[in-house]
């Protein structure tokens, strides 16, 4: 963009961005041990969190929230940033500044990113990120749940009003780990159910809400990646015949798309003998979509790799439906790769080297 190779005017509306590159720097140091990377990267994100603590102390409720500032701005700055994908329950357009539910998942896992990175630098503020961590926690149970409903509310407005809307951007959370254990399973709930599970995937928002419509872009469509996101979220919470089923419905639906995971396609119910409807203007390939697939496999698979410790950690492993043995090639651990087979025994799943070889790293394997 800056050397005018694309038609796209520089652009830096997106209040979620920030957070989740703290947030990825952190997985890549756990699953690598790369802390030499991180070091040449901490005055940046010591950047990112001076701009985090700085949004969420102007705002009133200490939340990260976003306002459009110019009128060729963006009204919305989540990922879903339609003009139309933030509102209430009587269909109203929420006014901001807005305070999206998974973005302030994204901004309590950056604290404690934060604060588990500053533990192995030396920084004085690890004590301070955690507790604010915790505080974010405590908000955002506190005035983003709706007990009636049994979720959390879409977003927050201006006026601190809660958007009692059921989407697919209350499961974040799940991925962050913010909510409590009986609220997760209570959200779990509503995404087992036909009117935000369409047999594809997730949608983006569930049949019966205001606006739906499985033909919009955000407001009733699946996203692969926001179907991982999900599925990732309720594995860390122990879903994993949930992770099985989403799996099995995105692979069935790649398979429809010629093994192509598209941008997105459209929200209508899985009906028998019928293909999922493509959206026609959808990106494809687009990165996150086929990044959905690896997302979806280590959520079933339950495999973590901690590169500080040099082992592989498999968390009550799940193989997909109908597939008894799966093998990855070339898993790296830190400096060395690994081939490691999956294979189901009776209604268990096992995990063991590839090969006539012992496994170089240590596995560590929960059943």
């Amino acid at each position: 963009t800056a050397v005018h190779e694309l038609p796209f005017a520089q652009y830096y509306g997106g209040v979620d961005t920030t957070p989740l590159f703290v947030m990825l720097a952190g997985a890549y140091v756990r699953h690598t041990g790369d802390i030499a990377f991180i070091e040449t990267l901490w005055p940046d994100l010591l950047g990112a969190m001076a701009w985090i603590e700085r949004e969420c102390d102007s705002n009133p409720d200490g939340f990260l929230a976003y306002a459009r500032a110019a009128d060729t701005g963006l009204a919305n700055q989540g990922w879903k940033d339609s003009h139309d994908s933030v509102f209430h329950a009587d269909g109203s357009d929420a006014r901001g500044p807005i305070a999206l539910v998974e973005v302030q998942g994204y901004a309590y896992a950056a604290l404690r990113t934060m604060a588990d990175l500053a533990v192995r630098h030396g920084e004085p503020r690890q004590a301070a990120w955690r507790a604010r961590s915790e505080a974010l926690r405590d908000a955002v149970e506190r005035r983003f749940w709706l007990e009636a409903d049994g979720y959390y509310a879409l977003a927050l407005d201006g006026q601190g009003v809660p958007c009692r809307v059921l989407g697919s951007n209350a499961a974040h959370l799940l991925f962050t780990g913010l909510p409590s254990p009986a609220r997760a399973e209570r959200l779990a709930a509503h995404l087992r159910g036909r009117s935000i599970s369409s047999g594809w995937g997730i949608r983006t928002l569930a049949k019966g809400q205001p606006r739906f419509n499985p033909m919009s872009y955000h407001n009733g469509s699946v996203w692969p990646h926001d179907t991982a996101l999900c599925a990732a979220g309720l594995a860390r919470y122990g879903g994993r015949d949930d992770v099985v089923r989403l799996l099995g419905e995105v692979f069935a639906a790649a398979v429809h798309f010629d093994m192509r995971l598209p941008e997105l396609f459209c929200g209508f119910d899985r009906v028998a003998g019928e293909a999922p409807t493509g959206y026609p203007v959808a990106c494809l390939p687009q990165a996150w979509a086929a990044g959905a697939a690896f997302m979806l496999l280590q959520a079933c698979l339950g495999i973590t790799v901690d590169g500080e410790r040099g082992e592989i950690h498999i968390d009550r492993p799940r193989l997909p439906i109908g597939i008894d043995q799966l093998t990855l090639r070339h898993l790296a651990v830190g400096d060395v790769t690994i081939d490691l087979t999956f294979q189901r025994i009776g209604e268990h799943v096992t995990a063991f080297p590839d090969g006539d070889h012992p496994s170089p790293v240590p596995i560590v394997l929960h059943v």
